[in-house]
């Protein structure tokens, strides 16, 4: 925030080749691969080649290790599945979304995925367009005109007693894209080109080994 004030951009896990942990991923990511294995489910998704792994049918550990995507579970209700996760890890970067909004170590999300049909998929994204504006990135991803099939809706709820006074929720509607699914790589280094300044690596006084 104090950075915004000033005009300038400020750093998030997008422009630091970070992890994008949710919420911060479905503000950020416009295409997404569901890949389904036995007791687990990877998704994968198009901006920066990122990868959230979920296990189905368990249960949190007892002690949950803070990790970069937190400790996800899942399961299905019907034809909706539904992940659970906790323990996602915080920083300097640690964010909700793309304005910047904070989160703590007590963050937990529920994320219900189900098919929709085309009607309800488009609806969807022409009401986000009338609200929010144009989707989209430089033109990485565009919806398939053509294709007339199911969507994917995505409908989650936040809860973070240390950030926010009550639980809220947000909806995230997937179509097909048009094209190659295009791999984007993130190269870390120390020019913040959205800044146009350098950044120091950091250095300790002496060695801690």
């Amino acid at each position: 925030g104090e950075i915004s004030k000033t005009g300038a951009n400020y750093p998030d896990p997008s422009n630091h080749c970070a992890p994008y942990a949710p919420p911060f991923t479905f503000a950020m990511q416009l295409g997404v691969q569901v890949l389904q294995a036995k007791d687990r489910i990877a998704m994968i998704y198009n901006q920066d080649d990122q990868v959230r792994h979920v296990r189905l049918n368990a249960s949190h550990p007892a002690q949950v290790m803070p990790s970069a995507m937190g400790d996800s579970v899942g399961h299905y209700e019907d034809d909706t599945l539904v992940i659970d996760t906790v323990g996602i890890e915080t920083g300097s970067i640690a964010m909700i979304d793309r304005y910047g909004t904070p989160r703590s170590e007590a963050l937990h999300i529920v994320e219900r995925y189900r098919l929709v049909d085309y009607q309800t998929a488009r609806e969807a994204a022409e009401r986000h367009q009338k609200q929010d504006g144009p989707a989209g990135l430089g033109g990485n991803v565009s919806v398939d005109p053509d294709y007339k099939g199911n969507g994917l809706q995505l409908q989650f709820t936040v809860e973070d007693p240390k950030v926010f006074t009550a639980p809220w929720s947000a909806a995230v509607t997937y179509r097909r894209i048009k094209g190659d699914w295009t791999e984007q790589i993130c190269a870390e280094n120390s020019f913040e080109y959205y800044s146009g300044k350098a950044t120091a690596i950091p250095t300790a006084d002496k060695p801690d080994f």
